[in-house]
């Protein structure tokens, strides 16, 4: 048994989509009924997908010119920080390499000298 794969051209999809919009139809189904279209859902994607009803979703924000300088204002200050806790990151990663290499380089086990210095500093 053989399958046949319908496709429809754009304009088609466009002419049901704005059928349905002007009010031509109560509805997808009966759409799809007047059409022949098999998929149950065709008509719903075409519909959220060329239709104008998407535009009614969308979230509109007013902004006051202070509330926007504000808003610029926190954005640069979060970039700052992000800059300067990657810079911190990086400071750290180096002094841990040094900070082994003269361990290494005077026959120092890492762990000892921490565990001196810590009491050593808890004794002050």
């Amino acid at each position: 048994m053989t399958r046949s794969v319908v496709r429809y051209s754009e304009a088609f999809k466009l002419k049901v989509v704005n059928e349905l919009e002007s009010g031509k139809f109560s509805g997808t189904d009966e759409a799809r009924k007047s059409y022949g279209i098999k998929g149950t859902a065709t008509v719903q994607y075409w519909l959220n997908k060329y239709g104008k009803n998407h535009l009614l979703n969308k979230v509109i924000k007013v902004q006051t010119a202070d509330e926007k300088s504000e808003l610029k204002k926190l954005k640069a200050r979060t970039r700052e920080l992000e800059k300067a806790l990657a810079d911190a990151h990086l400071d750290l990663i180096i002094e841990k390499e040094y900070f082994q290499m003269v361990c290494e380089t005077s026959n120092i086990n890492p762990d000892d000298f921490k565990k001196k210095l810590k009491l050593d500093w808890l004794a002050e």
